[in-house]
């Protein structure tokens, strides 16, 4: 543990909750939300080549579950800045002895955890509160044309959503559905 984070392991290799210590006085607070150096174990050397946000306006929303193909296969960095999230990670590596398992966890501004999502695995939340904010690091550019996902309602996946379902996008809604000819991705 470094002063400012402690890395959790999860029960998905690879999948790790970072617990961060912000620093504080009477004026406020300062918090690191990323270090290269003190997180390498995570990001095993990979750059953080984008950065982005996203606020879900409405309480019960799923987005994802999202991952990309390789050669584009990604870790995401996943911190909620505002709200209140369940959050999902699948692992959908052909190798993996958790192969279709998921993971969740509740990302919060209050408990001030991220989620490291490793190259390989699916991964969506659903927003427990209204108006919630999502910071996402990336470790490989976006590419359309390897993007892809998982249907957040498969019966395969038994993800225990603590909601029902709602406002699921024209594309999350037509994700396919895990059959039988579905072998996993290779890294």
């Amino acid at each position: 543990m470094s002063a400012r984070f402690r890395l959790q392991p999860t029960d998905i290799a690879g999948v790790t909750r970072i617990e961060r210590f912000p620093i504080g006085d009477e004026r406020g607070s300062l918090e690191r939300l990323f270090c290269a150096r003190e997180l390498e174990a995570v990001i095993q050397g990979k750059p953080i080549v984008q950065i982005n946000r996203t606020v879900t306006r409405h309480r019960g929303t799923v987005r994802g579950l999202h991952f990309q193909h390789p050669p584009h296969a990604e870790t995401k960095l996943i911190a909620c800045l505002r709200g209140e999230v369940f959050d999902v990670t699948v692992d959908l590596r052909a190798d993996s002895p958790t192969f279709l398992r998921w993971h969740a966890e509740r990302l919060s501004a209050d408990n001030r955890n991220t989620l490291v999502i490793p190259d390989g695995c699916a991964h969506g939340f659903q927003a427990l509160t209204d108006d919630c904010e999502l910071l996402y690091l990336h470790t490989a550019d976006y590419s359309a044309a390897a993007e892809a996902g998982v249907h957040p309602g498969d019966p395969a996946l038994a993800i225990s959503w603590p909601l029902p379902l709602a406002g699921l996008s024209p594309r999350d809604a037509a994700h396919p559905l895990i059959d039988a000819h579905f072998r996993g991705l290779r890294l």
